[in-house]
């Protein structure tokens, strides 16, 4: 019996190998493995192609059916190839796709890691929300009620269609005590409105409009706007033209208001990463880039996929952006904190 037991224990024989030797050996395995390198190849290629068009994507044409737009309209979606990419080269064993994945997450982290985060805080002395309620919306008096309950203390609606313009006032009216309604879109504001007027974005219809609000922390230029819609035409591909000369007017009238504290609400059909909004975005201030609570995509409703409704502000300091609950419109509301200094 002593023997056998010797025997058992002495050489090891049915004791567990530890796992890091399986590990080790494995790894050496891999490493003497010449076609490491070479697997992988159209894997690794995809990758770095993705990284490119993060990378560079200002520098796609627009010419051909407004390509670059298209691409910057979903850029970050890209990074959903990184899960799928590493599959494929875990499966490959390749070490050259394994390490064109990894530096194509690194640029999509780059470019948008911050916007996963929660930057939002607690301050703000000023809430303001934007909701584009959509002309065929079934239920504008439940929208309107929906959209007060935000408690937001100035309102911007877009694509109100003429004939539920007095729905809307009649159900914000306990809400709001002044309005201004300019062709489709309109202001609701708990604090007094003046010099309400059209902004003229070049439609040959009113979708933009510009008023003061009177807050107790001074004058305050509200800008409301609802850019033309972008289409995808099978003979013109994607196609923004006149989006983007109404973007060009909009940045004009923006850049050229007398007051130092602006707010832009409203749908603009264009995320903040679109070249084509540059006239605004180069002169305005993404509360959701800023301190927004993740991506904040609005629309489509059922499976936001993109933030093109906006509230940018200028001379203003965002604290908290984020999404409403659905309502029967096509798009979310978006609403947002900001601290206004007297």
């Amino acid at each position: 019996m002593a023997q056998a037991y010797m025997t058992e224990t002495g050489n090891g024989g049915s004791e567990p190998e530890p796992s890091g030797s399986r590990l080790r050996r494995r790894l050496a395995g891999l490493l003497r493995d010449r076609g490491i390198w070479r697997r992988g190849i159209v894997t690794a290629a995809l990758a770095a192609l993705i990284s490119l068009v993060m990378i560079f994507h200002a520098e796609l044409p627009n010419d051909v059916g407004n390509l670059g737009s298209l691409t910057e309209t979903f850029l970050p979606w890209l990074g959903l190839a990184v899960p799928l990419l590493l599959a494929a080269a875990v499966v490959r064993k390749s070490a050259t796709a394994l390490i064109a994945i990894l530096l194509t997450a690194v640029v999509w982290v780059n470019l948008f890691g911050s916007l996963v985060l929660d930057k939002s805080g607690s301050g703000g002395n000023l809430m303001v929300a934007t909701h584009n309620v959509d002309a065929d919306n079934p239920d504008p008096r439940g929208t309107a009620v929906q959209i007060a309950k935000s408690g937001a203390d100035v309102l911007a609606l877009t694509e109100l269609k003429g004939s539920a313009v007095p729905v809307y006032e009649q159900a914000l009216a306990g809400a709001y005590k002044y309005h201004s309604v300019e062709g489709t879109v309109g202001v609701w504001s708990k604090y007094p409105l003046s010099s309400s007027a059209p902004v003229d974005i070049k439609m040959g219809w009113t979708r933009a409009m510009r008023t003061t609000v009177d807050s107790p922390y001074g004058r305050i230029a509200v800008f409301a706007a609802h850019l033309p819609s972008v289409r995808v035409k099978l003979n013109a591909g994607f196609t923004a033209n006149q989006r983007d000369n109404s973007a060009a007017a909009l940045g004009n009238a923006l850049a050229a208001d007398p007051l130092k504290k602006v707010i832009l609400l409203g749908d603009l059909n264009g995320t903040m990463n679109d070249r084509s909004l540059s006239d605004v975005t180069s002169q305005m201030r993404s509360t959701q880039g800023a301190a927004g609570d993740g991506f904040g995509f609005s629309w489509p409703a059922q499976f936001p996929m993109a933030r093109i409704d906006q509230i940018m502000v200028r001379g203003i300091k965002p604290e908290a952006s984020w999404t409403l609950p659905r309502t029967g419109s096509d798009h979310l509301p978006v609403a947002a904190r900001v601290t206004v200094r007297p």
